[in-house]
């Protein structure tokens, strides 16, 4: 009973933590309607300053319990005015787009917030002092609990009510809570929505950065506690229902709980039972537990503004030979340049072919996935094993692979056809993680972490020919890819994009339309996986990772989502940027964040979108100048 009540108040001081965190992203989401990806930079914004403050820049604060006080909120502050500048320059320019947009737009901001953190507060952990006057610990049984930690679980109330009064007593809070309902009507009655979209970002950053400097007495400041926090962020505040407060107090108390007793009793999957809880939920209320479901124009409107530059998939004569004419040079680098641009040029391929099999469920079908990192992995396993198992040749284990994607997506996606939006992309995002989960630890079959190697699928004397089926498949899943809009079932998907409810008062089958769209989509990123498992000659766990999920997000939106060579472009963009800069710039991720970020921000139709206005403008000069 002692252990149980040790782990009951382990899980609620974690719950602290995770509230804070989905309070401040849920408050950044009710108002401006933005997915803040970024939101864990500014939680490691708020500790690496304050962990900076307290032990090198000012040391004697960090042994007083007032002045370790200040400088935790200073940390806050610091989040705080960070999130005023990603506000202005980032945020409100994001307002209205399609969700996916905002993903990988604050993602972009991830990646340069990153690199800016470690170029001002290097790259080494930072352990900061414990909190003055709450050094020790109290007995429970025969059991140890911190002091520090009874105040965290103590805190967590507190915020809640705090939060509570602040959006229902004062005038502010009613005008934050009328701008989450109707922004348009709040400004016909006289109040300017952006002053209120400022403050909603500055005060979620804020709590972000509270949360992060709060974390200091309990673990080291280091550079990897963004990515490490956002996606249990996502999970809480997904659980608890999108824009609810109330719902993310208690999914925070449920997560807590869960990770707690999840460490005694599996602990080796404890995320997997985490994003199994999230599943679950998400499974019998698609709204989560506390948030309301999305009326047909909201759930259509970011996606239909978006599919009206869809123009079946075509684009101008200077376009499309400037495409085939990069895709042609492309492929004579796989096939006859050195080693180094023949990698290179194979890992763009393999790269299009997994953005291929996302955009089409995005484009056609408007359904956004964060976690399709899932069936690269297991196309990718599938055929590695099917090779090291059973010694098959490349084309059995390239099937292997795709049977593989096949069998999880069919029994996946009768939970996707429930669900849409940010649900979906957190349901796939869960899949992503238990696959990942049972990759690193099974390690009888995948090896775990030391992946599986030596793979020879494709020998030295086979690559010219491998090189040629890459080529090839890269062509036939562009065309495939507009074969299939212009059919009828394409036609049919874009009608359920566009207007959900009068497709299904047309009598269109929605659910097996979303449910084919996604398995035909994941088994072609099975398809890639396998080519990159052959491709390699290795397979390890990262594989299943977030940031591969957001590679293909990546390749798709640079490119163009509605653009047939979106994926074509995105994919050499990415590969040749990430290659190039990783050699020559040690802050490369943060210069491609920003590149994100401009795109995002000025062409959401990508760079294939951008292209006809650059060559208008250009054109529009030329004549001026004649």
């Amino acid at each position: 009973m002692t252990v149980s009540i040790v782990q009951l108040l382990g899980g609620l001081s974690y719950a602290t933590t995770l509230f804070l965190m989905a309070a401040g992203l849920t408050l950044i989401f009710g108002v401006t309607r933005i997915v803040n990806f970024a939101h864990g930079s500014f939680f490691m914004l708020g500790a690496l300053f304050t962990a900076h403050w307290v032990t090198r820049w000012f040391p004697a604060w960090g042994e007083s319990a007032p002045l370790y006080l200040m400088a935790i909120l200073m940390g806050a502050a610091c989040a705080g005015l960070a999130g005023a500048a990603a506000e202005f320059l980032l945020l409100r320019r994001m307002s209205g787009a399609p969700e996916f947009y905002q993903l990988v737009a604050t993602f972009g901001l991830t990646l340069a917030m990153h690199d800016a953190m470690q170029w001002g507060f290097g790259p080494d952990e930072v352990f900061a002092p414990r909190f003055p006057g709450l050094k020790g610990s109290v007995q429970i049984g025969d059991e140890l609990f911190p002091v520090y930690q009874l105040a965290m679980i103590a805190l967590g109330p507190l915020v809640w009510l705090g939060l509570h009064l602040l959006l229902r007593r004062s005038r502010f809070g009613q005008r934050l809570r009328a701008a989450t309902q109707d922004r348009s009507m709040l400004a016909a009655l006289g109040v300017n929505p952006r002053p209120l979209m400022l403050g909603a970002v500055v005060l979620g950053c804020a709590l972000a950065g509270l949360a992060g400097a709060l974390q200091l007495p309990r673990e080291p400041a280091h550079l990897q506690m963004d990515m490490n926090v956002i996606v249990e962020t996502f999970v809480v505040v997904v659980t608890g229902g999108l824009g609810s407060i109330g719902g993310a107090f208690v999914a925070a108390l449920l997560i807590g709980l869960v990770h707690a007793f999840g460490i005694n009793v599996f602990p080796q999957a404890t995320l997997v039972i985490v994003f199994l809880t999230m599943a679950v939920v998400l499974v019998f209320r698609p709204q989560g537990l506390n948030g309301r479901a999305a009326s047909a124009q909201e759930a259509g409107s970011g996606v239909r503004e978006a599919a009206q530059k869809f123009r079946g998939l075509a684009m101008g004569a200077a376009g499309s030979s400037a495409i085939a004419a990069a895709f042609v040079l492309m492929a004579g680098l796989a096939w006859a340049g050195g080693p180094y641009w023949q990698a290179l040029a194979a890992d763009a391929l393999i790269l299009m072919i997994f953005g291929i099999s996302l955009q089409s469920m995005m484009a056609l079908g408007g359904l956004v996935s964060f976690g399709h990192a899932a069936f690269f992995a297991l196309g990718a396993y599938g055929a590695a094993l099917s090779h090291s198992l059973w010694g098959v040749s490349l084309p059995l284990a390239l099937a292997a692979g795709c049977g593989a994607a096949l069998a999880v997506a069919a029994v996946f996606g009768a939970a996707v056809v429930r669900s849409s939006g940010v649900y979906l992309a957190m349901l796939s995002l869960a899949l992503a993680q238990v696959i990942w989960a049972g990759a690193t630890q099974w390690v009888e079959l995948t090896g775990g972490d030391n992946g599986l190697i030596g793979l020879t699928l494709v020998g030295d004397e086979g690559r010219p020919v491998f090189y040629a089926l890459l080529v090839g498949l890269a062509l036939v899943s562009v065309a495939a890819l507009r074969f299939l809009a212009r059919s009828v079932m394409g036609a049919a998907l874009q009608a359920l994009r566009d207007a959900p409810l009068r497709a299904s008062a047309s009598g269109l089958a929605v659910n097996w339309l979303k449910y084919r769209i996604f398995v035909e989509s994941a088994v072609l990123a099975g398809l890639a996986g396998g080519l990159f498992a052959a491709h390699k000659g290795a397979v390890f766990p990262s594989l299943a990772s977030v940031s591969t999920s957001v590679d293909a997000l990546l390749v798709v939106l640079l490119g163009g989502v509605h653009q047939l060579w979106g994926a074509v472009a995105g994919s050499m963009v990415l590969s040749y940027a990430g290659a190039e800069l990783g050699r020559e710039v040690t802050y490369w991720r943060g210069l491609l964040g920003v590149f994100i970020m401009l795109i995002m921000a000025v062409s959401p139709s990508g760079l294939l979108g951008l292209l006809p206005r650059l060559v208008g403008a250009w054109r529009r000069r030329s004549g001026r100048s004649a």
